[in-house]
């Protein structure tokens, strides 16, 4: 258990009881693996607030959202719909807990998340699930991504910072109605760097700098569950408005499953041409280089035969 919480100010005390009940469930109930964690107990200036962007695949995975995220000294606070906070009851236990609402309606991407931004600015710990809702994809990969994790990102300039889950899904399973703790469930969390956003902070939030910025977040969160499964996700995401269009119609989502590349940020390509770079011009790549095309001058160079050998040949011709 971490013993500084960077940003607690705003626990409610709904999210203080949930603590109370659900971490003590979670430790004994269910396996850990998480890597990288240390990612989010570090300070970032000037104001330590962090935005963390996952993946959403169960109605369980918020738990262990809340659990590594508590425990690596991060409260951590969700965004939801506006008008959940209206609802008799729900609301108040939103608003006790210290939830964040989101103002879908609002024209200005600011003003639509002007709590949100209020909050990283206090040094509080965000979540935003990209994908907007639970993912459609049969294999459980990420959706493609909505704007709202890139707008806060660029417009508070705090480091965006990708997390991948993997076990929640065999608890509850997308969209079913099931608790399934036995045999015990290992939650596996894997913690990526902040995403690099530089090139496009100070930027106006057109719809171009919003789409290259949540491209790279759900490349971020993408490339984490790959390595926690072992495997490659499908090279074009589900798209959701796609999907929901599609079974509205009674037709099949069409989706290139092949392999694609990634979007690459220009401080990453920039790193791996001074990379190249430097190792083309290093003493041992020089030496290695000579000694290759000096191997490969005499093996292509033609055979000397002395006069003897061709008399011989001649004789025998």
């Amino acid at each position: 258990m971490a013993s500084r919480r960077h940003g607690a100010k705003q626990l409610g005390p709904y999210f203080r009881f949930a603590v109370l009940v659900l971490e003590p469930f979670l430790t004994v109930w269910t396996r850990r693996e998480r890597r990288n964690i240390e990612i989010l107990k570090a300070d970032y200036p000037p104001n330590d607030g962090i935005v963390v962007v996952v993946n959403h695949m169960s109605w369980f995975d918020p738990m262990n959202v809340c659990h590594v995220l508590w425990d690596a000294g991060r409260p951590p606070r969700f965004l939801a719909k506006d008008r959940l906070f209206d609802l008799p009851g729900i609301g108040q236990v939103l608003d006790g807990a210290g939830q964040i609402p989101v103002y879908r309606d609002s024209d200005d991407p600011a003003s639509a998340i002007r709590s949100a931004i209020e909050a990283v600015n206090n040094g509080e710990c965000i979540v935003i699930y990209p994908e907007g809702t639970m993912t459609r994809d049969p294999d459980y990969w990420p959706m493609k991504g909505r704007s709202g994790a890139a707008q806060l990102g660029l417009i508070t300039g705090a480091p965006v910072i990708p997390m991948a889950q993997w076990g929640p899904q065999e608890v509850i399973r997308p969209y079913e109605t099931e608790f399934n703790l036995f045999p015990r469930k290992t939650m596996q969390t894997l913690v990526g760097e902040p995403v690099d956003l530089d090139d496009l902070r100070g930027k106006e939030l057109t719809a171009d700098v919003l789409h290259e910025a949540t491209e790279r977040i759900m490349a971020a969160i993408t490339a984490l569950l790959e390595e926690l499964r072992g495997e490659e996700a499908t090279a074009e995401p589900l798209d959701f408005r796609e999907w929901k269009a599609a079974q509205e119609s009674g037709q099949p989502v069409v989706r290139t499953m092949a392999r694609k590349p990634r979007p690459v940020s220009p401080a990453t390509k920039k790193a791996a041409t001074k990379k190249a770079a430097t190792k083309k011009t290093t003493p041992a790549a020089k030496k290695a280089a000579t000694a290759k095309k000096a191997a490969t001058a005499k093996k292509s160079a033609p055979k000397r035969t002395t006069s003897a050998s061709s008399t011989i040949k001649g004789d025998n011709g």
